[in-house]
């Protein structure tokens, strides 16, 4: 927008030769004439009524009214950037775009589920969902080409903070027809016998649940191994499969009747940390900040 008020060419003026100590320092340091700065320093001192600077031998010095007034100019001058940023982020919100990395059981889930919802308030904006393994998101939100990371187990990088997080414990996903289903709860031996769905090896999560049948003792060989979440949760709602994800991989089928959720009983999954992440040390645009509330307001209404 620029400083473009009527008055702010003037604030300017008396605010830089406040810094300065001079006529001639605000001069040079605004490339302006210093004649054009002192006469409206002595414009404003006559609609005032008052002196503004004292006249010293080495420059200028404020007076009692100037500093009040100087005071005045700065507050003001502050309100107005203020002011631009409020109506960049307006316009941000008709014309800019959100990027938003992920991974792929969240990019079939809540993610999309909250965009369209904040892309039909925002029509004009435009909603990036990028999905990518762990790694590459943080690196993403590090080196800005993501405004948003949401990811599971994400790794901790010194340029990217943690606006939400939460431990998502895996658990044992069925379909409502699967003979445990009717269970709150179960032991990891009861999963044995049925056809298993592990991630793959490139996922995270197969380890924290390899690791889990390995500490209980249970040698088992997975059925189904695959890196996509959705192809999991079709296999366990296709069959008497089970699959091991978090309850936010299946807020949607859960809530369809499609599959379930069971907490395993006496061995528990290591951390499963969801986290919505954003760069350090950036500011960062209304639209972005936007969409964050209206992920972590869904993310809440999920636990409630």
């Amino acid at each position: 927008m620029g400083k473009t008020m009527l008055h702010s060419r003037v604030l300017r003026y008396i605010d830089e030769v406040a810094r300065s100590g001079s006529i001639r320092g605000a001069s040079e340091r605004l490339n302006v004439a210093a004649s054009a700065i002192n006469k409206h320093v002595l414009q404003l001192e006559e609609d005032i009524g008052e002196p503004l600077f004292e006249r010293l031998p080495r420059g200028l010095r404020l007076t009692p009214a100037g500093e009040i007034l100087v005071a005045h100019v700065r507050r003001t001058m502050k309100e107005y950037s203020q002011v631009e940023a409020e109506i960049r982020d307006i316009k941000a919100l008709q014309s800019g775009e959100v990027i938003i990395a992920t991974m792929n059981g969240l990019a079939g889930g809540i993610v999309p589920k909250v965009a369209a919802i904040f892309g039909a308030r925002h029509p004009r904006l435009k909603i990036t969902i990028r999905v990518m393994f762990a790694r590459e998101i943080v690196q993403a939100v590090a080196g800005g080409e993501a405004d948003l990371g949401f990811a599971f187990s994400l790794p901790p990088t010194p340029q990217v903070e943690t606006l939400w997080k939460m431990d998502t414990r895996l658990g044992a996903v069925v379909a409502p027809e699967h003979p445990l289903a009717g269970m709150e709860s179960l032991p990891l031996a009861y999963c044995q016998p049925y056809p298993l769905i592990f991630a793959d090896k490139s996922m995270q999560i197969h380890g924290i649940v390899a690791d889990a049948f390995a500490e209980a003792g249970l040698t088992v060989e997975p059925s189904y191994l695959t890196n996509s979440i959705e192809a999991m949760k079709f296999l366990a709602a296709a069959g008497d499969g089970i699959a091991f994800l978090s309850k936010f991989d299946i807020t949607e089928e859960q809530r369809n009747g499609v599959l379930t959720y069971l907490q395993i009983r006496d061995r528990t999954f290591a951390k499963n940390v969801l986290s919505l992440v954003q760069r350090e040390r950036r500011g960062h645009g209304l639209a972005a900040a936007m969409f964050a509330e209206e992920i972590i307001r869904a993310l809440r209404a999920t636990m409630e």
